[in-house]
């Protein structure tokens, strides 16, 4: 029987090492070249926001928009192109 120290340590390398763990699939980029919230060409007013909503990454040209977007996501989804089949 494990004592819970050996168990502390098993777990910790299991959790610790990357090669343990199944590896998170990335988001699909962002195909357009404009915030999905204000039309606004991404990168005119600095930075671009980008966050992962539902495995597809999302640019806005602020982080203003952010919140926009959040409220009423299928709104703005509706502009992007059909995710790729894998």
């Amino acid at each position: 029987m494990k004592t819970l120290p050996g168990m502390v340590l098993a777990f910790t390398a299991f959790v610790m090492c990357p090669c343990a763990r199944a590896a998170e699939p990335s988001p699909s980029p962002y195909p357009l070249s404009t915030c999905i919230v204000s039309d606004e060409k991404l990168g005119e007013m600095g930075k671009p926001s980008m966050i992962e909503h539902q495995g597809r990454q999302i640019g806005f040209c602020c982080d203003s928009c952010i919140p926009k977007f959040l409220k009423d996501p299928a709104k703005y989804l509706a502009k992007l192109p059909a995710p790729a089949k894998p």
